[in-house]
């Protein structure tokens, strides 16, 4: 009999789209990519509710040399457009997190996601004017995507455009994405990570 592969240690770095804010542990998206992918074990999701890239680069990123990651997510960037940071510092942050990760993971091992649009939500409102969110959500997003060359980037800022109209998409607090949602995420995720890890 040929033994089982070994598994790959996977760390998820990120905000409260990460770790899943208002769903259940098994809704988030890195666990439902680990049921999906069973190659994976997911080790640790860092993604913390709230967090800017800056905080990821000060409390997530110290964290990955003892966890000794295989295989790391990256999705970052809404709460610096909800907290106002300047695309220009996001850009500074984006290039110091891809250098990291670069200089502890493989490069062919590292996945980024874009950010969702909240602005289409029953609270996106809540946090300042939805076009001008909406549009500081596609510059960092094309931030992110243009420095992560090389890189497989998984768009999904689409799909959260869907909870505009179809509210199963949203988890209960109204803002965040709902399990239903993160489903459509892993979808179109898992297939990119089936790619890289093949290589």
């Amino acid at each position: 009999m040929t033994p089982p592969a070994a598994t790959l240690r996977y760390v998820a770095l990120g905000d409260s789209y990460t770790i899943g804010t208002s769903v259940t542990e098994r809704e988030r998206w890195p666990n439902q990519l680990v049921a999906r992918l069973p190659q994976l074990e997911l080790v640790a999701n860092l993604g913390v509710n709230g967090f800017t890239s800056r905080d990821l680069i000060e409390v997530e990123l110290s964290k990955l040399p003892a966890l000794k990651p295989d295989v790391v997510t990256v999705l970052i960037g809404v709460n610096d457009v909800v907290q106002g940071v300047p695309s220009s510092t996001y850009k500074d942050n984006v290039i110091e997190i891809l250098t990291e990760l670069r200089a502890l993971v493989d490069e062919d091992r590292i996945l980024v996601v874009t950010i969702p649009d909240y602005t289409v939500t029953p609270q996106g409102g809540s946090f300042g004017d939805p076009a001008q969110q909406a549009a500081a959500i596609r510059d960092n997003n094309f931030v992110m995507t243009q420095l992560a060359a090389g890189l497989p980037v998984v768009d999904i800022h689409d799909i959260s455009l869907g909870a505009a109209t179809d509210r199963t998409l949203v988890a209960s607090d109204g803002l965040h994405p709902s399990g239903a949602q993160y489903a459509l995420w892993v979808e179109r995720i898992a297939p990119q990570m089936e790619q890289l890890l093949a290589r």
